[in-house]
């Protein structure tokens, strides 16, 4: 996989106000921690994650992705008219039908012309979006695009920690595989893309490949069906297993994604990859052989946010600390099914 017009015009995010501490997580649990004689400080310490965000109760997805997607075209400095394609990729979406992407192509105003649909792969929804834009630009279909997404994780939380505090089967054992589910964090992201005569910023996309591993499919699985009634999601994740699974996966991709890119580790100045945990994101890098200094991490803050978890962090890094002419870096996705996607991108 290759591209030769295809530029990243733009990358932002908008951060939920709420800041939700394991801390309070745990306290609301505290009878469930007692009664298993559970640690206080074992969410934080199994997965570095110190807080993460929600935005206010009842928000759907699209209004907030309206905002996002308003905000990446503005800063893309192109003309609305030029937005080709609308790919809206997130977990999360305002209704089974119509597609979220209808909505929030009415709310950013964006051309008749635009085709607009949804695309769902758990987190990896803006990157599968990201290419099929790409695609879509490489055949000269299409000028530009826009990907976005907001991931909302406050009911699969509040849902969950509902369910532990009613379940008086629960083991430490059985707990297990709704931890992951403490984790979920919310946030948007969207990001442009445009052909390469367009562009102002020489952020070129080169391409990269993807890989899957579906006999993992069900490691991570979760949804409204597996709630306790209340129309709240939840989820069971057997976190050991998909760890060793994705790494394996991501190890994989990343030597096909090096050999299409004709890259050498050595070549990569920066990585962003999908937040789920800090013993994963050190996982990924010793298993990559890439140094964790290279990473832009964002979890510990922001807790998983699903398929916004690395667009997002993506346009931190690019805020924090602007490219420079030369740079190679690379997109490191790993989504439950399981998939990976992994990226290049180059400042020319």
């Amino acid at each position: 996989m290759r591209y030769e017009h295809v530029c990243i015009e733009a990358a932002v995010h908008l951060l939920p106000t709420h800041v939700i501490t394991s801390e309070h997580i745990e306290q609301q649990l505290a009878p469930v921690y007692e009664r298993l004689s559970l640690p206080a400080g074992r969410l934080e310490l199994m997965t570095g994650i110190r807080e993460r965000r929600w935005f206010d109760p009842g928000i759907l997805p699209g209004t907030v992705s309206i905002q996002t997607a308003r905000l990446a075209v503005e800063k893309s400095g192109l003309d609305p008219k030029l937005i080709g394609a609308l790919v809206h990729g997130s977990v999360c979406r305002d209704r089974m039908e119509p597609a979220t992407a209808a909505g929030v192509h009415s709310g950013a105003g964006l051309p008749d012309d635009c085709l607009i649909l949804d695309v769902s792969n758990a987190c990896l929804g803006l990157l599968n979006g990201m290419l099929l834009i790409a695609d879509q630009i490489e055949l000269g279909r299409i000028r530009a695009g826009i990907v976005v997404g907001t991931e909302s994780g406050r009911d699969l939380v509040e849902g969950t920690i509902h369910s532990l505090l009613h379940d008086q089967t629960l083991t430490r054992q059985s707990i297990k595989p709704a931890f992951a589910s403490l984790t979920i964090g919310s946030g948007s992201a969207a990001i442009v893309l445009c052909d390469r005569k367009l562009s102002k910023t020489g952020h070129r996309l080169h391409g990269g490949a993807w890989l899957s591993d579906s006999s993992a499919h069900n490691l991570c699985a979760g949804g409204v069906e597996h709630g306790g009634g209340d129309g709240r999601p939840r989820m069971e994740t057997d976190s050991e297993a998909l760890l060793h699974a994705g790494i394996a996966l991501a190890e994989r991709t990343w030597a096909r994604a090096r050999s299409v890119l004709n890259w050498k580790n050595e070549d990569v100045s920066r990585v962003f990859t999908h937040q789920v945990g800090k013993q994963h994101r050190t996982a990924l890098m010793q298993r990559l052989q890439l140094n964790p200094a290279l990473d832009f991490p964002t979890v510990e803050v922001l807790g998983n946010t699903g398929a916004a978890a690395l667009p997002m962090a993506l346009s931190m890094g690019l805020e924090a600390k602007p490219p420079q002419s030369g740079e190679k870096m690379a997109m490191l996705g790993i989504g439950s099914g399981l998939n990976s996607i992994m990226l290049g991108t180059r400042i020319d």
